[in-house]
């Protein structure tokens, strides 16, 4: 399970699918302290405790920038791309042309930092330094929202204006 960062829309129920289906969970050490206390997201967010089983996996496999997985018979690239959170990361399928994206890049839009762990300054180094680096053929699936290309957001984002 590649979890691309710890917030809990994206992490909420790792640790029911790890147990369940009995495999590991990936995620950059970075996130670690956002993933030990979903309890402490969903209170933020919606100022009670859903119901529901949020709880984490008891263990995460540690992701490091550039670091080649090899799933299901697929070569996945790590990239950290630090600013939505600390230990934010894509998951190039590189073989494929594919971005899995998380919340770094949206359709016409970037990644909130004004969340716990946010930084502006780190989202758009990340931007600039990993993903506006990859070939504008590569289709990116994002966290949220309908899928774009790299040279989409690069001629249409306004976001990315200046950065490339």
């Amino acid at each position: 399970l590649l979890v691309t960062h710890a917030h809990i829309d994206h992490v909420g129920g790792a640790g029911t699918l790890v147990r369940g289906f009995q495999v590991s969970a990936y995620l950059h050490p970075d996130d670690g302290w956002l993933a030990a206390a979903p309890e402490v997201q969903l209170r933020s967010l919606f100022g009670m405790m859903p119901e529901g089983d949020f709880a984490p996996p008891e263990q995460f496999e540690s992701l490091a920038d550039r670091q080649l997985l090899e799933l299901a018979g697929l070569g996945v690239q790590v990239l950290h791309t630090p600013g939505h959170t600390p230990g934010h990361c894509c998951f190039l399928l590189e073989s494929e042309q594919v971005l899995f994206s998380g919340d770094q890049l949206f359709a016409g839009s970037v990644g909130r930092t004004d969340l716990p762990g946010g930084d502006t300054e780190e989202l758009f180094r990340s931007m600039k330094d990993r993903i506006l680096t990859l070939d504008d053929a590569v289709e990116v699936l994002p966290g949220h929202g309908p899928p774009t290309t790299i040279g989409r957001e690069r001629r249409t984002n306004p976001f990315l204006q200046g950065l490339a």
